[in-house]
């Protein structure tokens, strides 16, 4: 079967939700039997968002094969529940990047570079790469229609269209439905607009996706299908939900899949939403609660800590319970300490990944609170190395032991920087990648080996090695494994003599990991340790 392509794009601004239009549209597909791949398009020059500033841009998203994606692959995958990776992702700087590469080396023989045909064709063969063994391909592109760095892959899309024919390349367009308060009325014609834009560049959606805060009357409907020039099938509400995982749900009474059967060509299909609808109505209407501290510095904008958020929300959702988030800001932890007190009012306290010395000191204050008060712990790779830091300067009296991060010349380097570490033959164990701004990460999926009946283990239902993926510069020194273990600390995780996980021996339950475990959360399939950790927090709950 040749691969089917579903082309979704933007109109009248941007943040409407394409990810997770494309995220529905594919989870409904892949319930319903099909191959489904998905793709996202970004039109901005950066290579990727790997230096870009999560205040900017929001979370960098890590696949298993350590590439920075678009926070999107992160909706991707936890909609589809599977493993995504670089083809899944490409931004305008790689294309050119690509084209640049193969006319220095000759690979044009000569003839003159243009965006028509060469970038646009090099677009295409990344999209035909993406669709690969795949029955349908949701293609997002980025942006709104008439950003001047869109339109060479709007052209590709049209071309596309051109080459395989209608039924095997669609158009589904997102946009706004403003509601204008003072009237109390929906317009319609940002979204007229929207469509002539795309149809002025010779592309014509065949289906709407009108995002809206409230229900679009039938006449409204009506309106758009007469005026968009789409069948009266084609206009599809999306109406503000209380959850993102409604979504499917929501366009499956909406009939979306209708149009879709009937402009691909696709056999009768119905899907199987059964678990998928269980699961969302325990997000909605849970059978209890737990409050869950979230130290952090990045709480201006959350969507930093985006598949952390989710992460917590597939847990709760697969334990019926909701999970309340206490946003702290580590910053006024550290200058405040009348905030320690609201640590009492919580039953988990979690410190997240992050980079930089920035509201370390309050951090550091939620922990000691968590290790002494008792209190459910989770720390994530930078939480990890503070937790080890703590330990060292307040358990072990290291009063200077600190991370190279933060002074690149301390004497007690705890949490070091390693370009690559070597085995005692020499031999390279762990590769880092070199970033262009010169400084190393550890990206992508690596195995860790859990310690025989550790907190770590019985979290993974007793697993010995367990696959995590990892975005991080500096280390947790091994030259003080010892004087740890000594005094209470377990190393429960290591890979090839790193130490990725750390567990305190007299707690009922204080786990820190250098990996990021919300990478691999999804809703179906919330991630072990994280699950593990609310577990945890609700059974404190119960006991105080």
């Amino acid at each position: 079967m040749d691969t089917k392509y579903i082309f979704v794009t933007g109109g009248v601004l941007s943040s409407l939700g394409k990810g997770i239009t494309s995220s529905s549209i594919a989870t409904l597909l892949k319930h319903s039997g099909f191959r489904v791949g998905i793709l996202k398009i970004d039109p901005y020059i950066n290579v990727d968002p790997g230096t870009m500033s999560p205040l900017e841009h929001g979370e960098v998203f890590v696949t298993h094969d350590g590439a920075e994606t678009d926070l999107d692959i992160g909706h991707y995958e936890r909609f589809l529940n599977m493993n995504f990776s670089s083809k899944n992702n490409f931004t305008t700087g790689q294309v050119y990047q690509s084209v640049i590469d193969k006319e220095r080396k000759g690979g044009y023989l000569g003839k003159t570079i243009q965006v028509v045909p060469h970038i646009v064709d090099e677009i295409k063969r990344r999209i035909k790469l993406a669709g690969e063994d795949k029955e349908i391909l949701v293609v997002e592109l980025g942006g709104t229609v008439g950003d001047i760095e869109g339109l060479p892959f709007l052209e590709a899309m049209r071309e596309m269209k051109h080459e395989f024919g209608m039924e095997r390349v669609i158009s589904i367009h997102v946009t706004l439905i403003p509601l204008i308060r003072a009237a109390g009325e929906l317009k319609t014609k940002p979204t007229q607009h929207s469509v002539q834009e795309l149809r002025r560049i010779g592309i014509t959606p065949q289906i709407i996706v009108a995002r809206t805060e409230k229900e679009i009357p039938q006449d409204l409907k009506n309106k758009l299908s007469l005026s968009c020039d789409v069948d009266s099938d084609c206009v599809i509400m999306a109406e503000d939900a209380k959850s993102i995982y409604q979504m499917p749900l929501n366009f499956l009474k909406e009939g979306i899949l209708t149009p879709i059967k009937r402009f691909l060509k696709l056999p009768e299909f119905k899907p199987d939403m059964k678990e998928w609808d269980i699961l969302v109505k325990q997000i909605l209407a849970p059978q209890s609660e737990v409050s869950i501290a979230f130290v952090g510095k990045y709480l201006t904008l959350k969507e930093s800590y985006k598949s952390l958020i989710e992460a917590l929300i597939h847990a709760g959702a697969n334990l019926d319970t909701k999970v309340n988030i206490v946003w702290i800001d580590s910053e006024e932890l550290e200058k405040n300490d009348e905030l320690v007190e609201q640590l009492k009012y919580v039953n988990g306290i979690l410190v997240p990944g992050g980079f930089g010395e920035r509201g370390i000191k309050g951090k550091m204050k939620a922990i000691e609170f968590a290790r002494i008060h008792q209190v459910p712990f989770l720390g994530i790779c930078l939480g990890m190395q503070l937790a080890i830091l703590e330990f060292c300067q307040n358990v072990l009296g290291i009063k200077e032991a600190n991370s190279m991060e933060f002074d690149p010349k301390t004497k007690e380097p705890v949490i070091y920087l390693i370009e690559n570490f070597m085995d005692q033959n020499g031999k390279e164990q762990i590769r880092t990648h070199k970033s262009p701004m010169g400084g190393t990460m550890r990206l992508g999926e690596y195995e860790c080996n859990t310690l025989k009946d550790s907190k770590l283990q019985k979290a993974y239902k007793g697993q010995a090695l367990i696959k995590e993926r990892h975005r991080h510069r500096y280390e947790a020194n091994p030259k003080y494994k010892e004087q740890l273990e000594k005094n209470g600390m377990i190393i429960c995780g290591e890979s090839k003599g790193l130490i990725e996980a750390v567990e305190l021996k007299e707690h009922p339950w204080f786990i820190g990991v250098q990996f990021h475990p919300e990478f691999t959360s999804r809703l179906q399939a919330p991630n072990l340790v994280i699950l593990e950790f609310i577990k945890q927090s609700i059974y404190a709950k119960k006991q105080s």
